[in-house]
Parts: C-alpha cells; sequence; structure tokens
C-alpha cells in the first residue's frame, strides 16, 4: 500500500534525467568536439617525433659534409696591391699601409657539378665534385690618386681567390696570370672581404701596369649540396651542367637560361657590373657586406623529401580525424545505436597511429610505398573495428569509401609542391559542401528527443 502512494512522476524523474544524457545530440556533438581536440595531443607528439628525426637526418647530413666538404662559395679572383701613405694620427705624421683592391674586367666560369649520394646509417646526404675552368682579363691602371701617396709596393701584389671550404679541393691548383704559372698558397691576406682561400703572390706586378693580362685556372672542387659564386667580374658568364635533375636555381641572380630534362640540367647566368652595389676597384676594407650578398647558384636538392611530406600529412590530422567522427556520429544518429566515447578514442588513435608508420617505414623503404602500406593498415584496423561497431556492413563500406578518400586526396597534396595549398583549399571545399548535402535533410531537434519515451512514462 504503500508503494502505491508513491507518485510516479517522481518515480521517473531520475530515469527521465539519464536518458536525456545519453539521446542529447548536442552533447554528443560537444563530447566528440572535445575528443577530436583531445586527439591533437598524440598528433602534436607524432609531429615532435617527426622534426626529431628531421633533426636527426640534418646531424647526419653535417656530419658527413664537414669530412666531405661543405657547401662552397667561390669568390674572385681580386688582385690586392699594397701601399704607403702619410696620415696625420693624433697630430703626428704617420705612413699607414693599406690594400688598393682591383676585380678582373672579365671573369668566366664554366664547370661540371657531379653529384652523388652518401649514406650514414639510414639517412643520405647528397654531396658533389665539379671539375671547374675560371678564367678571364684585368686591366691595371698606372696609378691611383689618394691624398698623401707615398708608393704603390708593386713587388707585393697579390691575388685572392675565396673558397669557402678547402677541404673541397681535390687537386694541386695552378693559377696562370699572364701567361706564366704562379704557385699558390693557401690562406687569405685579406680576411675582411675573403675569410678563406688561396693566395697567388704577383712579383712582377709593376710591368703589368696599363696592359689587359689573361688569367685561368682550373679548379676540381668537392661540396655538399649547395655551389655558389660571387659575381666579381666587370661581366661575369657562369655556365654549369650536370646530370641531377632536381636543380634549385637561388641567390640574387636566377640564370639567363636554363634547360632541366630528365637526363640533367644546363644553366648560364650573365652578371653585369651594373647589376651589383660594388665597384671595380677600392681602398681599404669595404664592400663585404654588399659582396657577399651578390651570390648566386644552385643547390642540389632533394625536393619535398620525406620529412617534409610527413610533417604536411600530420597537418592534415584534424581533418583525417574530424571526417572520420563524423562518418561514426552520423551511423549512430542514422541507425540509433550508441557509441561510446571510448570507441572514438580508440579509433582516434589509431587514425594518429598512420603517421608513426608513414615516418618509420619511410626511412626504410620509398615513401609512396610507406604511404599505402600506412594507410592500408590504418583503414583496415578502423574498418574491422567498426564491423563489431556498427553491426551493419552498410555503414562500414562507407567509412571504408571516406577514409580511402581521404588519404588518397592527402597523397594527391602530398605530390604537389607549388599547387599544395590551391589543392588543399579545393578538397576541403568539397568536403564540406558533401557534407553539407548529404545532412541537409536532418531535423537536428528531433534526432535522440525522448518526448515519445516520457509519455509512455507518464501514462
Amino acid at each position: 500500500m504503500e508503494n502505491s502512494n508513491i507518485n510516479p512522476q517522481h518515480q521517473q524523474a531520475p530515469l527521465i534525467k539519464t536518458d536525456w544524457v545519453k539521446t542529447s545530440v548536442s552533447l554528443k556533438i560537444f563530447i566528440i568536439g572535445i575528443l577530436s581536440l583531445l586527439m591533437l595531443i598524440p598528433a602534436t607528439m607524432i609531429t615532435s617525433i617527426i622534426e626529431e628525426r628531421e633533426q636527426l637526418n640534418l646531424n647526419a647530413k653535417s656530419d658527413v659534409s664537414s669530412k666531405w666538404a661543405k657547401q662552397q662559395t667561390l669568390k674572385g679572383p681580386i688582385v690586392s696591391i699594397p701601399f704607403e701613405y702619410e696620415s696625420q694620427i693624433d697630430g703626428k705624421t704617420q705612413l699607414v699601409r693599406d690594400y688598393w683592391h682591383i676585380l678582373p674586367e672579365q671573369l668566366d666560369v664554366n664547370g661540371q657539378v657531379m653529384p652523388k649520394t652518401l649514406k650514414r646509417g639510414i639517412y643520405e646526404v647528397v654531396v658533389y665534385t665539379s671539375s671547374l675552368k675560371m678564367g678571364g682579363t684585368f686591366i691595371f691602371e698606372e696609378n691611383i690618386e689618394h691624398p698623401g701617396l707615398r708608393q704603390i709596393l708593386w713587388a707585393e701584389a697579390f691575388l685572392t681567390i675565396g673558397i669557402s671550404d678547402l677541404r673541397g679541393i681535390s687537386e694541386e691548383v695552378t693559377f696562370n696570370f699572364g701567361g706564366e704559372e704562379l704557385p699558390v698558397q693557401p690562406g687569405s691576406k685579406i680576411n675582411e672581404i675573403i675569410y678563406s682561400g688561396i693566395t697567388v703572390a704577383l712579383p712582377n706586378a709593376s710591368e703589368i701596369q696599363g696592359k689587359e693580362i689573361p688569367f685561368n685556372m682550373d679548379l676540381k672542387l668537392q661540396g655538399s649540396e649547395n655551389l655558389s659564386f660571387i659575381p666579381v667580374g666587370k661581366n661575369t658568364q657562369v655556365a654549369l651542367q650536370s646530370e641531377w635533375t632536381t636543380p634549385s636555381f637561388m641567390g640574387n641572380f636566377l640564370p639567363k637560361s636554363r634547360k632541366v630534362e630528365e637526363d640533367g640540367f644546363e644553366a648560364a647566368w650573365q652578371v653585369l657590373q651594373l647589376n651589383r652595389n660594388f665597384p671595380q676597384q677600392w681602398v681599404g676594407n669595404h664592400y663585404q657586406a654588399a659582396i657577399n650578398q651578390s651570390s648566386f647558384g644552385l643547390d642540389l636538392m632533394i625536393p619535398l623529401d620525406d620529412y617534409q611530406k610527413s610533417m604536411r600529412s600530420a597537418k592534415y590530422a584534424i581533418m583525417t580525424i574530424g571526417l572520420t567522427f563524423m562518418v561514426f556520429f552520423l551511423t549512430e544518429t542514422f541507425q540509433r545505436r550508441k557509441i561510446h566515447p571510448i570507441q572514438y578514442t580508440i579509433v582516434g588513435l589509431a587514425l594518429c597511429l598512420f603517421y608513426i608508420l608513414l615516418v618509420s617505414l619511410s626511412e626504410h623503404i620509398n615513401f609512396n610505398v610507406a604511404y599505402f602500406i600506412s594507410a592500408i593498415t590504418v583503414i583496415l584496423m578502423i574498418s574491422l573495428y567498426s564491423l563489431s561497431v556498427f553491426k551493419v556492413k552498410k555503414y562500414s563500406y562507407i567509412l571504408v569509401t571516406v577514409l580511402t578518400g581521404i588519404y588518397s586526396f592527402l597523397f594527391v597534396i602530398l605530390q604537389m609542391s607549388d599547387y599544395a595549398l590551391l589543392m588543399g583549399s579545393i578538397g576541403l571545399s568539397i568536403i564540406l559542401g558533401g557534407t553539407m548535402y548529404f545532412t541537409r535533410n536532418i531535423d537536428w531537434y528531433q534526432i535522440g528527443n525522448p518526448k515519445e519515451e516520457q509519455k509512455e512514462l507518464t501514462c
């Protein structure tokens, strides 16, 4: 009798409240959104792993380069003629020594670059050997005008050629100046302008005043990844050819002509005196910054290396996770079958596993093969798991189609460098448009509405 006096509405109130928590679409979407953001935590950790592996790759390159030879920059030749002049210092007349620097009228460089890859563990480093022929002409004026000039020390004149890493010189070098073979010494006497290079003494410089003097030199030079030049000639012409198929032309001047084909490339530069920001001759240690900033050349690069591709793919993690969760949510909505947040979490972790598989496999096999294996593995894992979650094969087939489309779309983007952003924005627009189309007729206010159940409980 006591039980019959209890208000039925009070009896069922806790049940109705619990039912609302289970059936509320807004709450479910909120939970899925939070889970999607939480999945970015392992995705960010994976990004850190990719950056760490990339840094190990850079360390390996630096280590190999330090033993082979680092990036090379050729600067010169520059003729330096010492002179003495009188100057007032602290009220006293003193004799000061300085240098008169003269650049060549014509500078021609023709070279063949032979690249190859060296391995340090699982990492590859691009190095090269080059055969360079340098030639041109100098024109020397008979005198210079300088306040207090006492004498020009022609007998102590010398010529300097800058080579950024002297370890790259693989054969003996002789310099032909005015038809005379002159010995070459290591080091630079004008460190403010050229910090590393070779020096050639010009003992008979007094005999070349007012004359045009030809010069030439053959140089066998090793380096890593980059070869650059400084346009010190009044007219500088550089021509290079190589079997490398993916050169990147860099610096302040692009090639005047280039041809990149499947069997290699040919490129030619021409730089005039008017194109650069330093004169043909000067006195003292000036124009160092302007000279260094005028470099040009090429990088023997591997475009979009595996770590760059892996990093770019990880940046689309939120898209992959969001679309997959959306399939699960819509299946839950249409099938009226509850999917627990833990099941969403397991699927999100499986999606994050893709990036770890990708970067680890790509270190040992071809990137495209690694991508295919990683994508197939994750798609199979999630699809087989969805069979027990959905209980209806049709929805699992839809999930397989969506995941295959996502990873195919991502693969296409990774193969592009110039049009990746364009393709990505177009793809995301199509995905959003498709989502809007397939969900256009859903009455979100009626989904999970416990109104009918409440009526039954209160009757």
